[in-house]
């Protein structure tokens, strides 16, 4: 019993890490400064795009298949929405 619900506590704390927006995140380990310039959005997201692969690496990097084939195509804000909460799968839905 024990066990069952704990695997059930696991499985709704993994939900809501999930959903937690990515800006909460990094804002809360180094503010908004660690993404924007001037804690500011930029127009075309050059900046911050490039700050994800500061920290992150490139996505070749990645060793995941969705990562791999979409490296040369797509830039990390194409499917990573920092200040919503969405699941990925919903990001993938623009272009298949």
């Amino acid at each position: 019993m024990l066990r069952i619900l704990g695997l059930t506590f696991l499985l709704i704390l993994s939900g809501y890490v999930v959903a937690e927006p990515i800006a909460d995140t990094h804002a809360e380990m180094s503010g908004c400064e660690s993404c924007h310039i001037n804690g500011e959005p930029s127009d075309d997201m050059v900046h911050e795009n490039s700050s994800c692969v500061e920290c992150h690496g490139p996505l070749s990097d990645f060793a995941d298949e969705t990562h791999q084939r979409h490296h040369d195509v797509l830039e990390c804000s194409n499917c990573h929405l920092a200040h919503d909460e969405v699941k990925l799968s919903d990001s993938c839905v623009n272009c298949h």
